[in-house]
């Protein structure tokens, strides 16, 4: 079966997290990704562990599926080979700070001359405009720019950082639905045009009832840990041998809870449990009473409980846990076996979205640097053996 994006040739200068995550997104369904890198340098992540037998296991996860090829976009031989690409492709996607590619002359504006239906995508900091435009952007910066840092960590404690690159994969989740919001626009106007992501938009967006809490009160959200202001019990628990959540998320389901697994009724009698929002405001009576059902169990017997009685719960799961769990590892395909040529036999992760006839295909392994400069050279644009060698010798790829 024909791949969802088969028809689409995207040329890739992104490097590092954000703007690499959208570009494996759409070479997994099918998109001709060809990653444009910075001759004998290539993307900084190419020198980021985790390193197996010398190679990358960070860029090999998230360059998978793209073909590579080298390109000096600072000299004019290698400006010119880079518009003549743009004439055929579909999609250019970049996260240079603001105005770097037009200082190279490589701009929106320029490229649309010689292809106007050209999605020219760019994911950075804080978008192309506005006073802070210009300012550098890391996923930290935008995790405490964005007030995500703020909502995160444990009451009397300053906020923390998301675990992982939050804010570098919300950026590149939303510039991956950007670029095909675009192409299909492109279907009604013929026209290409500017999609701009910023990481801490992405962030900002993503905060849901923090912001409505703040413009409801004019107070500062609390940190409350894992508790959620917005539904109680929704929070870690102990167990025996640890913790694990409950998602309580409605009226319905805690009477589940009271009546089913703590056997205790008369709470759903009790004034300061009786609605969500009044156990919301009571929170710091409730856990402990919980809690005095819940060290009894294992957390999977705990688990096991709940979700027999129909209320949501799931253990916190360590890594080893997720890697072997068979519904999210195998059933799921969240993490997909794949060789590469450095590194061997290794695991990278699924593709969150299912299509479930056009489906993604994780099976081509991320380029070395350079590796497919002959071919796409001599495919795309003509070149002969000896015009790539002299683009070699001049240091132009």
């Amino acid at each position: 079966m024909k791949k969802a994006l088969a028809d689409i040739l995207v040329l890739d200068l992104t490097r590092v997290l954000a703007g690499p995550y959208c570009t494996m997104m759409l070479a997994d369904y099918g998109a001709e990704v060809i990653k444009i890198e910075v001759p004998g340098k290539g993307d900084d992540t190419r020198a980021f562990g985790p390193l197996k037998n010398g190679a990358s296991m960070y860029y090999a996860n998230v360059n998978r599926g793209k073909k590579g090829v080298t390109l000096n976009l600072k000299e004019d031989k290698g400006k010119k080979i880079f518009l003549d690409m743009v004439k055929r492709a579909d999609v250019v996607v970049e996260n240079y700070r603001p105005g770097v590619m037009d200082k190279l002359g490589l701009g929106y504006e320029e490229l649309k001359k010689n292809n106007d239906r050209i999605i020219y995508a760019a994911v950075s900091g804080f978008g192309c405009y506005g006073p802070k435009s210009l300012r550098p952007g890391y996923d930290i910066i935008a995790q405490a720019t964005g007030g995500l840092m703020s909502i995160t960590g444990e009451p009397g404690r300053h906020g923390i950082r998301v675990g992982n690159a939050m804010g570098d994969v919300l950026g590149g989740m939303n510039l991956t639905i950007g670029i095909l919001i675009a192409l299909h626009a492109r279907t009604i106007t013929g026209k290409g045009q500017r999609v701009d992501v910023s990481l801490v938009d992405s962030v900002v967006s993503s905060l849901e009832t923090g912001t409505q809490r703040y413009f409801a009160s004019g107070k500062q959200p609390e940190l409350m840990g894992n508790r959620y202001a917005a539904a109680y019990p929704y929070d870690s628990f102990k167990a025996s041998d640890g913790f694990f959540v409950i998602g309580c998320g409605n009226d319905k389901l805690f009477s589940l809870f009271c009546n089913n697994v703590l056997n205790r009724p008369e709470l759903l009698e009790d004034s300061r449990f009786a609605t969500n929002i009044k156990r919301c405001e009571y929170h710091a009576e409730l856990k402990p009473i919980i809690e005095e059902w819940s060290v009894n169990y294992s957390i999977d017997e705990a688990v096991d409980l709940l979700n027999e009685a129909g209320v949501p719960a799931a253990p916190i799961n360590d890594l080893q846990r997720v890697t072997e769990d068979d519904h999210i590892a195998n059933v799921r395909e969240m993490f997909v076996p794949l060789h590469h040529p450095i590194i061997g036999d290794m695991k990278v992760n699924g593709n969150p979205v299912k299509l479930l006839d056009t489906k993604a295909d994780i099976s081509r392994p991320a380029p070395a640097l350079g590796q497919d400069n002959g071919e796409v050279y001599k495919s795309l644009l003509g070149f002969d053996e000896s015009f790539l060698e002299k683009l070699k010798e001049d240091k132009i790829i």
